[in-house]
């Protein structure tokens, strides 16, 4: 590639990052998939929109209705396709692979896919039963005498010869036409796949009796058989048929693999309930913008992100978090779009909508893990891009070996057993075996509320055998209270939690954020903090009336220059020892007092300790929080080693550490703080509840926050690489099976030579098997 300009933004694109788009013959470059994503957007829009010079008497040039739905982004003129099995594969609207030919998929899932993938079902059914509709008399033309029909006493050899010609060219021509496109591609772009062999030898087999009815003298008699050339359009329209139905059988299964991003797409309801100041309209989804206020009564769905204003009622989030048990809901609560409201009604504001919501934030992250590759799959690619090459050379050895030393007629036993390799032959399945199963498998893992980025992270979680989590949001609810104050200095209690609330206004941290809580509670009211300044996991200092106030632990008081001198805060052991988390105050350079706050375990957590003990993974808790509190916490819930008053840097190093002794290390975590240790880990797992740097620093998201889908995710990564194993085990061994006894290396021992129908049945069938393996995975038991 040369040095190229983005057509959307013209920055130079880097050639190592380069994403690149096919239109219209031409490979247009970009920096990023929001610039391709808008070229492509605009393109259609000026392609269904071409206007024409001309008098005002000629027509309008105002894209009709038809055209502007074409032109969608929706629609399927005017999306972005990409090719499952080779995800950098795209282009605009439908169409084939040129790598592997099957049939490319929307990159964005919506609501309409099932209709047009219907439509691609029904044409490829069509041509099917017109194949079948033809070729079972082709069969009793040719078999029949095998069974004791007179055809040859009806039909002269001559007339028989156009006949089967007049049967098998509508299935060669027609309905395998698009098998035979698909193979020419393959030709083109020099990428020999599946369909390459499938159309080189049912050409050959129809090619040969075509010749062989219209010029008979042009065939060698080394190849008669009783007298005559043979004939083979049977053979090609069988194959022809039997490709079909597996292509049929393909199509039904593949939609079903993206059956848990449609299940996921159906929870928004169609319209919402808007109430305004002259009463209550029913509105399109689409139509609801934020600030909008909606009401939604028992048994409906919760149509947007928002936060209920009026009413009380309990939520079933289950089809997003996995969670069977409902979530009571009253004033001030967040509700989710897709949730089931079931018994009171209530009265929300919406906040986030359209592709906002933590729905479509969903689908979005579970249709672009269905579309990554897993690690294993590169050597599926290294084997498959030989693959092809020596089933040819194959089918030319096999061709050459019983034209040589064959029992006569020795051509027309070399021209089977050359079409019978080449059609028995599948990279198709071996195609197929990784991207299936990561399929079904990343979408199995969203219908249980685990929400996986990538297919590497999914390979990954199968070899972890250390998990670090962190305590507050992880182990522990992530919702402290203040539960205790002491005033050393000059100042005393309310106007400690005053100063101290009046920084910690500014602060994401759920510490501050109880503590902001307590201080409104009581009605203080709260001064402006100026300067403020966070040192991630340790603490916050800011200005507030003129006065320098430092919250934090011992360690950052230390470094801000704080002499701490603990025989002065005995208090803070025995609060520790209860599994409370201390702050120390400083104000003006003086400790002025200590704060404490408790923050629950989960339900969950213990539970989830236990059960991660029996998959044999090591656990440790590195926390920022006080030795007290770590030891307190870690010994009720059984961790495995306990890391307190850790620094975000010296979380990252021990998992480097760790890492550099060869564990396979996760993270869990949900603050600013774990985005490096998340990142660093071999896979980084966020809580859902959690910040949205750290969900983006991990390969991984638990929507409920619950430890226990760390057990889901990990039996579901195992079940997963099984089933993939299995996968390529079957497509391997079909193909170094099925290929010698395609070639003939039984007919010495037993007289068995494979027929070219066959071949085609069993090519077929071993695509579906690999397939109806994979969707085995939507059964399996994650608890």
């Amino acid at each position: 590639m040369q040095t190229e300009l983005d057509p959307v933004c013209g920055m130079t694109v880097d050639p190592n990052t380069a994403i690149s788009l096919e239109s219209k013959g031409e490979t247009h470059y970009f920096c990023s998939e929001s610039c391709r994503d808008r070229f492509a957007a605009q393109k259609n829009e000026s392609d269904s929109a071409e206007s024409k010079t001309g008098s005002c008497c000629e027509p309008s040039n105002k894209p009709s209705p038809k055209q502007r739905a074409e032109s969608s982004p929706q629609s399927p003129a005017g999306r972005i396709y990409t090719c499952p099995m080779h995800p950098e594969v795209e282009q605009i609207g439908p169409g084939s692979c040129p790598k592997c030919g099957m049939d490319l998929e929307p990159k964005t899932i919506s609501r309409d896919d099932g209709e047009e993938s219907d439509a691609t079902e029904a044409d490829m059914t069509r041509r099917f039963w017109v194949g079948v509709a033809l070729s079972l008399p082709l069969l009793v033309l040719t078999m029949g005498p095998m069974v004791g029909l007179p055809i040859r006493g009806w039909l002269s050899p001559t007339v028989e010869g156009w006949l089967q010609l007049l049967l098998a060219t509508p299935v060669v021509l027609w309905s395998g036409w698009p098998l035979l496109v698909r193979g020419w591609q393959s030709v083109l772009h020099r990428s020999p796949n599946m369909f390459t062999l499938v159309a080189l030898g049912t050409l050959t087999a129809f090619g040969f009796s075509l010749l062989a009815v219209i010029f008979p003298t042009l065939i060698p008699t080394a190849f008669y058989e009783a007298g005559r050339p043979p004939l083979y359009f049977e053979a090609a329209a069988v194959i022809i048929t039997l490709v079909l139905l597996g292509q049929v059988l393909e199509l039904r299964a593949r939609k079903r693999t993206s059956g848990a991003i449609r299940e996921l797409l159906e929870l928004a309801p169609d319209t919402a309930h808007r109430v305004t100041d002259s009463g209550e309209e029913d509105v399109p989804l689409d139509a609801v913008q934020a600030g909008d206020r909606l009401r939604v009564r028992p048994g409906e769905k919760t149509p947007v992100d928002g936060i209920v204003r009026e009413g009380k009622s309990s939520v079933d989030e289950s089809m997003l978090t996995g969670e069977p048990t409902p979530v009571e809901k009253s004033v001030g609560d967040k509700v989710s779009a897709g949730t089931l409201n079931q018994t009171g009604t209530l009265l929300i504001e919406a906040e986030q909508v359209g592709s906002e919501t933590v729905l479509s934030r969903i689908v979005d992250m579970v249709a672009a893990a269905q579309r990554s590759r897993a690690p294993i799959q590169s050597l599926v690619d290294t084997v498959a891009a030989w693959f092809v090459p020596i089933v040819i050379v194959t089918a030319i050895v096999a061709f050459g070996v019983w034209a040589t030393i064959g029992p006569e007629p020795r051509l027309a036993h070399a021209l089977l057993a050359a079409v019978s390799v080449l059609i028995i032959a599948c990279p198709c399945a071996l195609g197929l075996a990784t991207p299936m199963s990561i399929m079904v498998g990343i979408g199995r893992g969203a219908q249980e509320g685990v929400l996986i980025r990538d297919a590497e992270s999914l390979e990954t979680l199968e070899k972890i055998d250390t998990i670090i989590v962190d305590k507050t949001g992880t182990l522990t609810a992530g919702k402290p209270t203040l539960t205790g104050v002491q005033a050393t200095g000059d100042f005393p209690e309310e106007e400690l939690i005053r100063l101290v609330a009046a920084v910690e206004q500014h602060s994401e941290h759920p510490i501050g954020k109880a503590i902001l809580t307590a201080a409104r509670d009581r009605d203080i009211s709260l001064p402006e903090a100026k300067d403020f300044n966070s040192a991630t996991g340790r603490g916050v200092r800011a200005l507030v009336e003129g006065k320098s106030v430092s919250i934090g632990s011992q360690a950052f008081l230390s470094q801000l220059g704080v002499s701490v001198d603990s025989a002065k805060l005995p208090f803070i052991e025995d609060w520790g020892g209860d599994g409370k988390t201390v702050v120390l105050v400083a104000i003006e350079g003086e400790v002025a007092g200590a704060i404490a706050v408790s923050d629950p375990l989960k339900d969950q957590s213990p539970d989830a300790v236990k059960s991660l003990h029996r998959l044999g993974i090591r656990l440790e808790m590195l926390t920022g929080d006080s030795e007290a509190t770590a030891q307190a916490i870690g010994r009720e819930l059984g961790i495995d080693e306990i890391r307190a008053g850790v620094s975000p840097e010296q979380k990252q190093d021990r998992i480097r550490e760790l890492k550099s002794r060869g564990r396979r290390v996760a993270m869990a975590g949900d603050g600013i703080n774990d985005a490096p240790a998340l990142a660093a880990a071999d896979v980084g797992i966020a809580m859902g509840t959690g910040t949205d740097v750290a969900i983006e620093s991990a390969g991984m998201t638990l929507v409920q926050g619950d430890l226990r889908g760390i057990e889901k995710a990990i039996r579901l990564s195992r079940a997963t690489m099984r089933n993939i194993r299995q996968n390529l085990f079957f497509a391997f061994f079909y193909n170094v099976l099925g290929v010698p006894i395609a070639a003939g290396v039984l007919y010495p021992f037993f007289g068995l030579l494979l027929s070219p129908m066959l071949a085609a049945a069993a090519m077929s069938l071993s695509s579906v098997s690999v397939i109806s393996n994979a969707l085995r995975l939507r059964r399996t038991v994650l608890s």
